[in-house]
């Protein structure tokens, strides 16, 4: 029985430990998206609020990742696919693979907000 008790303590603590770095590393990536968003996407758009652009809760509601992704790095293209018929975004072809994973996650992040607050 003590074997088997300690047996669970040490898996407990391991996953525990184990989650705790995973908390670390999102963390980290949304930090490093926030960065992203404060570097190039501040002057249009805002996580919450329509700006100049849509709120990052609204793109996150009606976009996918790949969309996201796309729209950041071929804005012109992308516009033309969903039917808009002007774009005033820049494309971000400049930025780092990492750094486009992080802002594309930064968006998402934001999905399940917009909803919560579209049903109020």
């Amino acid at each position: 029985m003590k074997i088997l008790f300690n047996s669970f303590l040490l898996s407990l603590l391991l996953s525990s430990s184990l989650f705790a770095q995973s908390v670390k590393k999102v963390n980290s990536h949304k930090m490093e998206g926030k960065k992203v968003f404060e570097t190039y996407c501040w002057g249009c758009h805002h996580q919450t609020a329509m700006a100049f652009g849509p709120s990052f809760e609204e793109i996150a509601s009606k976009r996918d990742t790949n969309e996201i992704r796309a729209m950041i790095t071929d804005p012109v293209a992308v516009s033309k696919v969903f039917g808009y018929k002007r774009n005033a975004m820049p494309a971000f072809t400049d930025l780092k693979p990492e750094e486009l994973d992080a802002i594309t996650s930064y968006i998402v992040s934001f999905k399940s907000n917009y909803k919560i607050m579209e049903n109020k």
